[in-house]
């Protein structure tokens, strides 16, 4: 039985799985096409590059992702633990500082003594045990080689968008102020109020504001999770009000009312130099989202040291092609992890780079399969993505709607969410001892 596993692609996922191999004694082989070839999104040559958001979201338990995270945290998790060490205030969020978490996971990555890390794009799949964690910008020639395991069709495609991010500095806090929604946690967010008159003249540039050319896309095809805010403007007059831009529990303390609209910047780093956009991806031309982004009185003379972007994702469709431990049905040698799974968000990735990692090194060990139940946050992500009962897949959150319900009734959402965190906490205590 082989002992080395290629692992393709040093994100969040790869990292991760990476890590879970070499802390059971497997040797692996990390590869990873940065910086000799790097993506549209991609601008560090580090491991782990938040593209999107530096927000994990959530870290309450009451939240579906927040419990994901605190299962990944007890089951020693690489990713949360850097995570936790470079997290920067964002109310009930875990936000980290962007360049710190990555250089906290290459460093742990490259230092651990069972990890060779391979440096160039790999165009074929390698021999032996493979994890693909190639990310949603898998490389063309990766994409093909893929494409040939699964002859029948394998992949659908949709489209991801990043935020602007602008300096401190730069933003009038006379027109702003800091606070978080109903004042749980501290006040970590810069909160940007519009009047209606404004917030209307925003909306009506928004909506006609040009947008940069990416071959095949369409509204219909966004993940609603990432939807960007001209696409979103364009639904209704009303629905960034309603959405990213509610003013619901975020009183201006100059006047003690709720603005019309509210724009809120979230930190992008721990020195709280740079703040990111929140709800703000973006396909606009970089000449139009200052222009119309401008018009946001906070904004008028902000400095962007990041416009927003779109790129192409791709996934695999997963349901009909993995199982439960995201391997191929049909070659077991080779399993996936990460967003081309069709996990969707960070910390999902995570988790499918975890999950995989250690089932394939019990595989290897000899070991029986630890099978996480669909009662725990991982082990329902891994059901959902395996589910040939899903008839048109599509990438997914973890969310409680995906996890078997109580044995007996709560009142109240938010104390039924903590029952559910409950019982799949007990689940994975259980399950430690055997990790």
């Amino acid at each position: 039985m082989p002992m080395r596993v290629t692992v393709i692609g040093a994100g969040l996922a790869g990292c991760e799985c990476a890590w879970q191999l070499a802390q059971r004694g497997i040797s692996v082989a990390l590869c990873e096409m940065k910086p000799r070839k790097m993506t549209p999104a991609h601008h560090s040559p580090g491991f782990a590059e938040l593209v999107c958001s530096n927000s994990l979201r959530s870290d309450q338990l009451e939240n579906a992702v927040g419990l994901l995270k605190e299962e990944l945290r007890r089951c020693g998790s690489l990713i949360l633990r850097c995570a936790d060490k470079t997290r920067v205030e964002a109310g009930g969020a875990l936000a980290v500082d962007r360049e710190g978490f990555s250089a906290a996971v290459t460093a742990a990555v490259r230092s651990h003594p069972n990890i060779t890390v391979e440096e160039g794009e790999v165009t074929s799949i390698p021999e032996g045990e493979v994890v693909i964690a190639s990310g949603p910008l898998t490389s063309d020639a990766l994409s093909q080689a893929i494409a040939g395991l699964f002859p029948e069709g394998s992949y659908l495609n949709f489209f991801d968008a990043a935020a602007p991010i602008v300096t401190f500095e730069s933003i009038d806090m006379d027109h702003a102020w800091f606070a978080s929604r109903y004042g749980r946690g501290t006040a970590d967010y810069i909160n940007c109020a519009l009047s209606e008159e404004e917030y209307l003249a925003f909306w009506r540039e928004l909506c006609q504001a040009q947008e940069a050319e990416v071959h095949g896309f369409e509204d219909k095809n966004v993940f609603e999770g990432c939807m960007p805010v001209e696409v979103m403007a364009r639904r209704g007059v009303q629905t960034l009000a309603f959405g990213p831009l509610k003013p619901k529990g975020l009183p201006d303390p100059k006047t003690g009312r709720e603005p019309y609209a509210v724009v809120q910047l979230r930190r992008d780093n721990a020195a709280g130099t740079l703040y990111n956009l929140v709800g703000f991806q973006t396909h606009l031309k970089w000449g139009e989202q200052k222009r119309v982004f401008s018009m946001i009185p906070a904004l008028r003379n902000a400095e962007y040291v990041r416009y927003g972007v779109m790129h192409r994702n791709t996934y695999l469709n997963s349901t009909r092609l993995l199982d439960r431990y995201y391997r191929a049905r049909r070659n077991g040698r080779i399993a996936f992890a990460g967003q081309i799974t069709g996990v969707e968000g960070y910390v999902e990735s995570t988790a499918s780079g975890f999950l995989a990692g250690v089932e394939l090194a019990r595989r290897l060990l000899g070991q029986g399969p630890l099978d996480f139940p669909r009662e725990t946050a991982i082990g329902a992500l891994a059901a959902y993505v395996s589910n040939e009962g899903v008839a048109d897949f599509q990438p997914m959150n973890i969310n409680f709607g995906i996890m078997p319900p109580l044995d007996h009734r709560v009142k109240g959402k938010r104390n039924k969410n903590a029952e559910l965190s409950k019982r799949s906490l007990e689940l994975v205590d259980g399950l430690r001892e055997r990790l």
